[in-house]
Order: structure tokens, then sequence, then C-alpha cells
């Protein structure tokens, strides 16, 4: 058997998210399509670094798949590309036009899509006057009715950073932790106007990014002064103030893995539950 690591970008719009579901257009789904036609195979099973929802788009989203090593030559079929080449090749050919394959490769040992991960970047955007509305972004900007104060929401989301417990901006899941590591937080204004925000974790538990979003939102449009980020933090559980925003801004942007012996060591730490320090 041979684990093999593809790189994959997609556009969230038309999809009910990542994770396959029998009765919806998944991007896991149409994916695990293509592969098992592309190499003969009943079914194909795939992990991924992060499943994103319904809507959320991926410009570096990562995934694994192990297969024999017979399978991954026959796939390439007739064609004299290096077989990993070939693959990519001939998935792309197959994908819908909104799920595209920039990378295959064997994956080096010890390496897992999602357990691996040291961090995840997403970026959200936000379209925050009248200029920067394009209705050709639409499935990808959101719109905002008042300007924002980018410095104001800086000053706030400093407050975030670190090891926390982010229960106030988490949709609970049984079982599930909801203390994360905040690496970067911060807003930009980019060339064509847009307000860009830059969230990058360890990982992320179910909305914390759009929450995250809609706190800073409300702070950056003066309906929340910059103490008020803090508070929902403290507060330990879902705050009812906190508007998760539409998904149709966030994309994730990358997924960064260590080198070498320290993908083991990173799988094994990703694995334990998270938790506070004691004290």
């Amino acid at each position: 058997m041979v684990r093999i690591r593809i790189d994959l970008a997609y556009d969230g719009t038309d999809f009910n998210g990542w994770a396959r579901q029998p009765a919806y257009r998944t991007v896991q789904g149409e994916f695990e399509k293509a592969l098992a036609t592309v190499l003969r195979l009943e079914r194909a099973s795939v992990t991924v670094a992060g499943r994103t929802d319904t809507g959320v788009h991926a410009r570096g989203q990562v995934l694994h798949v192990d297969l024999d090593e017979s399978v991954v030559a026959a796939g390439g079929g007739r064609s004299q590309d290096p077989p990993m080449e070939a693959l990519r090749r001939r998935l792309n050919g197959l994908l819908p036009p909104d799920i595209r394959v920039h990378r295959v490769a064997p994956a080096p040992p010890g390496f897992d899509a999602r357990f691996s991960a040291s961090w995840r970047r997403y970026a959200y955007r936000v379209a925050d006057t009248e200029e920067a509305v394009d209705p050709l972004r639409r499935n990808h900007v959101l719109p905002w009715p008042k300007p924002l104060d980018l410095e104001a929401m800086n000053l706030a989301a400093a407050d975030l950073l670190g090891l926390n417990d982010f229960a106030s901006f988490c949709r609970r899941r049984e079982g599930a932790t909801t203390v994360r590591t905040l690496l970067d937080l911060h807003w930009t204004r980019a060339d064509d106007g847009l307000a860009v925000l830059t969230v990058r974790a360890d990982a992320f538990c179910h909305n914390m990014v759009r929450s995250l979003v809609g706190c800073l939102l409300a702070i950056g449009d003066g309906r929340r002064p910059r103490a008020w980020a803090r508070e929902v933090l403290s507060a330990g559980v879902r705050h009812p103030a906190v508007t998760v925003v539409q998904a149709r801004g966030l994309t994730l942007e990358e997924v960064r893995y260590p080198d070498g012996d320290e993908l083991c060591a990173q799988a094994d730490r990703a694995r334990n539950k998270r938790e506070l320090p004691h004290g």
C-alpha cells in the first residue's frame, strides 16, 4: 500500500459542505466518485485536513488516500506521464469544474492529512463600501452595510490570541473539546478595497471562524466596544449575541505540515484531547 497526498481547491457555492452525504452533492462525494472511477475501484475513501461547511470554499485543501501500488500505476491509463501526474490529469478530466486537483504526490512516512497538520489558515472577505461590492464575487465576499474600523477590530482580535477555550464561539459537539490555539487573527485592507480577515489556528471547532468574524464585525461597525470580544470569550458558553456570518466569504487558504520525523509527533499530539493548563 502507498499513501498519496492530494492538494485541491473548490468553489463551495453549490456543495452541501465537504462530508459525504448520500442525498446531497458534497465535495467528498464528488471527489471519491471520480477517484473510484479513474482507479476502477468499487469505492474510494479519503481523509481530509479539515471538513468545510456548506458554502465554504478552499484554495489549499489537503487529503490523503491509501492505495495499492498496482492500482495507482493502472490509474494512469495509457498516459506516458509519471503515475502521480497521470492520476492528477485524469481526475481533473473527470471532476466537475468547481473542483480542481493541483497536486498528487506520494506522502512522506508518518503523514496524515488531518492529524499531522500544524495549522490551518482561513481568510474571510468583506465588502464594506458600495465600491467594493462586485456582483461577480457575490459567492465569495460578504457585503456589509456599514464601513468597518479595522484598527478597532484588530485591537479586539489581539485579545483572543493564544490557547483558549473557544466554547463561546463554537457549536458544541458531544465529547469534543473547544480548546484551540489561535495563532493569528488580523484584518487588512486589500488593494481592491475588501476587508480581509486572516485567521490561523492549530485546529478549528464547528462555526468557530464565522463566529469570530461575526463578533469582530459588531465591533468594527460600532455596535459593540473593543472589550466585548474578550467578554464573549470569558463567558465560556455559546454567546447568543454573536452572529454566525454567512459561509460565502470564507475560504480555506492553506494547511501547513511539519517536516520529516515531526509528522508522527504532530499527529500524536493532535490525537490527544486539547486542554487548558491547570492553575
